[in-house]
């Protein structure tokens, strides 16, 4: 990670469990650099990273803080307000970055949110339209790069998805006493 964040030689890193690690910088403005650049990843893995706290609360390291586009917004919702109600359906919304008097440039607009790591990403939002119909909106979180397909959570594959192995353990206990009832 030193060298990914351009500080070789001016921090250090301490292993403390196979998924924690620390981090002792020699300066505090190469940590605040590090902290206020959002997001780092590893392995394309979304890692969540604050200053250290000798007795941290019970959601320590449980939320990042992410920027997310919205996409396919219809033209009634380009409101601050409309944008906002819409990111609360992710998380609680931190910025929204959109001024209604600066030309839109992009097909999205974005928000920052406090993320908790450890809830499903949502994907899309079906919103209803003035007129009786409704409209898909798309989430894309910015450079988060591997979730879990099945569940969308930030913290495991799909192969070791706890929803996934709960299905195949189902599927092999349904098979087996099927197998137990036609040798009967």
């Amino acid at each position: 990670m030193p060298r990914k964040w351009q500080k070789y030689g001016k921090v250090r890193g301490i292993t403390l469990s196979k998924e924690r690690f620390q981090f002792i910088f020699d300066h505090e403005h190469d940590l605040m650099e590090v902290l206020e650049k959002g997001v780092h990843t590893y392995k394309d893995w979304a890692l969540a990273i604050d200053r250290w706290v000798e007795k941290p609360l019970e959601d320590y390291l449980q939320f990042i803080l992410i920027w997310v586009q919205i996409r396919n917004l219809p033209m009634n919702y380009y409101t601050k307000e409309a944008i906002a109600a819409l990111g609360e359906k992710i998380r609680q919304v931190k910025v929204v970055a959109f001024d209604l008097d600066k030309p839109q440039i992009h097909d999205y607009v974005r928000i920052q949110v406090r993320f908790d790591v450890s809830r499903p990403s949502r994907k899309s939002k079906v919103v209803n339209l003035p007129d009786g119909g409704s409209s898909v909106v798309y989430f894309n979180y910015e450079r988060i790069q591997k979730r879990c397909y099945e569940c969308q959570r930030l913290n495991h594959e799909k192969e070791v998805c706890p929803l996934v192995i709960k299905k195949r353990r189902d599927t092999a206990s349904e098979r087996g006493e099927r197998i137990i009832k036609e040798n009967q």
